[in-house]
């Protein structure tokens, strides 16, 4: 039986027994298997929980401020990574459509239930505190590098990975392995500490980071066409490839195909305290600063600081609300990684406008060595607020306006830099879901819009190759930044602008609230998001520009709205960013066109 019976079988039979509104496909945990450590390899007894690591590896209460490697990681999302109110309705609503995914989603939030066994129950349902350290200090501290290289990688890696059934050769999908006798590993030679510890290269690679940031679909695979089709039911994907199975992330691929893999000297931008040149992942993520490792330790000029500042603000307040007493969730700790993560939002972009008669371009570069945004591809946007204003301060247009009240972006007047996925009709017909756009994420198939703006090095072929091609959109090779036109209205003196950043919007926690029917995750998401500010986007970065004499509807600069006005119009006809948009909606059309003809001089 070919795939596609195998999947209408299964579809079939589901709808026979009465239970398609539940599972759309029942699926196996054979079908999400991954390489790596497997449930009773390693046991759980064997990793410490994070809050014995304070022990040494925090601050004393008389030492603010607290930047030793517990007390920046505490506030972080790895850290709260098994409390985040986001992935368990996200993986919630993806159980519904196929189960036992789940067990898939928490090799990365909650990985230690690999080692507890809880990850077996695929909703989460049976987790528990020991789980719920998420990215803890054990477990990424006796991650083992998969690729056992001689003279390089801690002699006793050999055995470990020689005992594996399925040793990982790709990086991605949450294939880890971890030392069964959790011996910790870091990367300094000179420590002298109270436990065992061993040399480990693999913990300053980007490779590490790569294991949990590069996720594909492992139910489907890539077809000779570019295209995506289910797997067989019941059946492990046949290859472990991340590249040939559909893209839920590819942060890990981006930075590889990005010059950041080879090294970028953005003097200062990033790295910390005397970095110049950022090549991993630790350079900007885990930046340098002066502190100890152990609190009895000496000061170290150069320590990685455990931080992990990424974009997740609003997580991190929903996570200290609905945890208000867990001394898991300490205020300060919480308080400053959202201070950290908006200093990094404010690094990864910059801003620059420029006017061209009366047109404003809004030129928006990706600081960042992935694509802008980045990270898992549900929710997260970036856009470009311009306002025109006259010589009293007078608001006259607004293109990208965030109404605070009702949560809502007026996306249509302005360029959203996001990524969408959908169902091909081939995908639609077998799950009797519509064809195009989704939320269903376990079940697509099609990138339907992918115009998040590339990083350095940005080649469309290589990109296109590793899953993460640009959609919807157009970026020559090399180009890492973007460009936006906007129309200035006749009185306007100066045009303010700012480029945005969300991962929580109105219509996406709607959806997960809405399409929940199975737990509360989808009510406890809407409420927290409420009570937290509604998602509010972050200030990414701002510029002003004063605006020289314009008529409007003069595009070759002449002082007159004439036929080589009209020619140029008509000549950037269709465009979706040109100076020859002249009104909403944007893109060079009709509208555009009366506006030049109302404005005509002769």
């Amino acid at each position: 039986m070919s795939t596609r019976n195998r999947w209408l079988a299964a579809l079939l039979a589901l709808g026979a027994a009465g239970t398609l509104s539940a599972t759309i496909f029942n699926m196996t945990l054979t079908d999400f298997h991954v390489p790596g450590t497997q449930v009773g390899d390693v046991d759980q007894w064997t990793y410490m929980p994070s809050s014995l690591c304070s022990v040494c590896h925090a601050a004393a209460p008389d030492q603010p401020p607290a930047v030793l490697p517990h007390d920046t990681w505490s506030g972080s999302l790895m850290a709260q990574a098994g409390r985040d109110p986001l992935f368990f309705a996200q993986m919630a609503t993806a159980e519904q459509d196929v189960s036992n995914v789940g067990y898939f989603c928490q090799r990365c939030h909650v990985p230690l239930a690999i080692a507890s066994g809880h990850a077996l129950v695929s909703d989460g349902s049976t987790l528990d505190g020991f789980d719920r350290d998420g990215v803890s200090c054990h477990f990424c501290h006796s991650m083992v590098d998969p690729v056992y290289k001689q003279g390089v990688s801690p002699a006793e890696d050999e055995a470990i990975l020689a005992a594996l059934t399925d040793v990982p050769v790709h990086v991605g999908n949450a294939a880890f392995v971890l030392d069964p006798a959790g011996a910790r590993r870091g990367v300094r030679t000179d420590s002298e500490t109270t436990h065992e510890l061993l040399h480990s290269p693999f913990h300053e690679t980007s490779e590490m980071c790569g294991t949990c940031h590069e996720v594909g679909n492992v139910a489907t695979l890539r077809q000779p066409d570019g295209s995506y089709t289910y797997n067989s039911l019941d059946e492990a994907c046949p290859t472990t490839d991340t590249w040939q199975q559909f893209p839920l992330e590819r942060t890990y691929t981006e930075w590889k195909l990005s010059d950041f893999a080879d090294g970028v000297d953005m003097q200062g931008r990033f790295g910390g305290k005397g970095v110049s040149i950022v090549s991993s992942c630790q350079d900007c993520h885990m930046p340098r600063i002066a502190s100890q490792a152990c609190n009895f330790g000496p000061v170290r000029p150069d320590m990685a600081s455990h931080e992990f500042a990424g974009a997740a603000v609003g997580v991190l307040d929903m996570v200290a609300h609905l945890h208000p007493d867990d001394p898991a969730v300490p205020p300060p700790a919480i308080e400053a990684a959202k201070l950290r993560s908006i200093e990094m939002l404010q690094k990864a972009a910059s801003l620059d406008l420029s006017q061209e008669n009366g047109s404003v371009r809004v030129r928006v570069t990706n600081e960042s060595g992935h694509k802008l945004p980045t990270g898992h591809i549900e929710g997260r946007r970036v856009w470009v607020t311009v306002r025109f204003l006259n010589k009293r301060g007078k608001l006259l247009a607004e293109y990208g306006g965030y109404d605070e009240e009702s949560a809502t972006l007026d996306a249509a007047s302005t360029e959203v830099y996001e990524m969408f996925v959908g169902l091909s009709p081939t995908a639609a017909a077998l799950t009797g879901l519509p064809a195009g756009p989704t939320g269903h994420m376990s079940l697509a198939d099609t990138i339907v819009k992918d115009n998040r703006i590339p990083p350095r090095g940005f080649n469309s072929a290589a990109f296109e190759a590793g899953g993460a091609p640009v959609v919807a959109h157009g970026y020559a090779d090399g180009q890492y930044w973007d460009d936006s036109w906007f129309a200035a209205p006749a009185g306007a003196t100066h045009v303010v602008a700012s480029v945005r950043y969300q991962n929580l919007p109105r219509e996406y926690i709607e959806h997960l609230r809405d399409a929940n029917v199975t737990n509360h995750w989808g009510d406890t998401l809407h409420d927290a998001w409420e009570a937290t500010g509604r998602g509010a986007p972050i200030e990414m970065a701002s510029s002003k520009l004063t605006l020289t004499a314009f008529v409007p509807g003069d595009l070759d600069g002449d002082g007159h709205v004439d036929a080589s006005d009209l020619a140029l119009l008509l000549g950037a006809w269709n465009q979706p960013d040109s100076p020859a948009d002249l009104a909403a909606p944007r893109g060079v059309s009709a509208e555009d066109l009366a506006t030049l003809l109302g404005a005509w001089t002769g």
